[in-house]
């Protein structure tokens, strides 16, 4: 007796639903990264690192190793093919158990360069002393201006330094650029820059000229009382150093201008005539009373492995 439709129709159906279940496990499995071969305290399977690199940052990972038993692994793989950094590296972490089982003392450093992507993986019995926010500010301040600027050993030297240097009781090497470091020139065009540098720098000249030409100790005063400007206003335009530069010509070009000018005969004539005027036109100084105005992968050749150390998620990731 034949088939009955109905049936014919769910068997197809079975079939075509089993058929599409492997296709789907087949492409997860396909897009889900291999975890690389544990081959040393560096595995640069994605060459962004120089010989010169991979050896110095192998002997430090080494020497700090021995003397705290941390244990710390750079890797660098091309693409994640979509997964999640987070996932990617727990899943590393865990294959390679990084640190020493009961101390769980292991850092993973992993570098995605065509996903522009990083993430410092921190084992449960480092995450006081390298906590999330500190690895965070490594990952933001340290690591990604270099690789930005497309300087990857750079980058992954300075954010390993960063973290050693935290895990030896150093915070203060994970901490933000200081405000002396950031207090640059402000980004800005160029036209509107030299703009108000002009305008700006007039009227600091206008009130110290106004301090060259007064009389008596009222000139003294306003050079105390332009002091500070002169400090504060250029830096933001020019930088620390062209500002301090500034600062140095006002305190030095001041003193030694005033005391020459007020010997010249041609201010004891403008004095005189101000005596005879009572007051200059312009407003810069008056007689008196002295006021003032105006207007492939490197390491230990395959014996190196992880301690047995485990992870609970925690650590920072970013990208540039």
């Amino acid at each position: 007796m034949p088939e009955a439709p109905p049936a014919r129709a769910k068997a197809r159906a079975a079939r075509w639903l089993a058929l599409a279940i492997l296709i789907v496990s087949g492409a997860a499995r396909a897009a889900t990264v291999d975890v690389p071969t544990l081959s040393g305290r560096v595995v640069d399977d994605a060459t962004i690192l120089g010989f010169k690199t991979r050896d110095r940052l192998n002997a430090a990972l080494e020497a700090h190793e021995r003397a705290t038993s941390d244990q710390i692994v750079v890797l660098t793989t091309p693409t994640l093919g979509g997964e999640p950094i987070e996932d990617y590296a727990n899943r590393v972490f865990h294959a390679w158990k990084l640190g020493q089982q009961g101390k769980d003392n292991g850092v993973l450093v992993v570098v995605v360069p065509r996903d522009r992507k990083m993430r410092i993986e921190v084992g449960y019995g480092l995450e006081a002393t390298l906590p999330d926010a500190a690895a965070g500010r490594i990952v933001d301040h340290v690591m990604k201006p270099r690789f930005k600027a497309g300087d990857y050993d750079r980058g992954v030297s300075d954010g390993v330094t960063a973290i050693i240097a935290v895990l030896e009781g150093h915070p203060e090497a994970a901490a933000p650029p200081a405000a002396s470091n950031r207090f640059g020139p402000v980004a800005m065009p160029w036209p509107a820059r030299l703009g108000i540098a002009l305008a700006l720098l007039g009227l600091l000249g206008l009130f110290t000229f106004g301090g060259l030409m007064a009389s008596g100790a009222g000139g003294w005063v306003i050079y105390v009382f332009m002091t500070p400007f002169w400090t504060l206003f250029p830096m933001p335009l020019f930088g620390v150093t062209a500002g301090w530069a500034i600062l140095g010509v006002h305190l030095i070009a001041f003193p030694i201008i005033r005391v020459w000018l007020h010997r010249t005969d041609w201010y004891r004539k403008a004095m005189a005539r101000l005596a005879t005027k009572g007051s200059t036109g312009g407003g810069a100084a008056t007689s008196g009373d002295s006021s003032w105005g105006g207007s492939s992968s490197s390491g230990d050749g395959g014996g190196y492995s992880g301690g047995g150390g485990d992870s609970g998620g925690g650590g920072a990731s970013g990208n540039w």
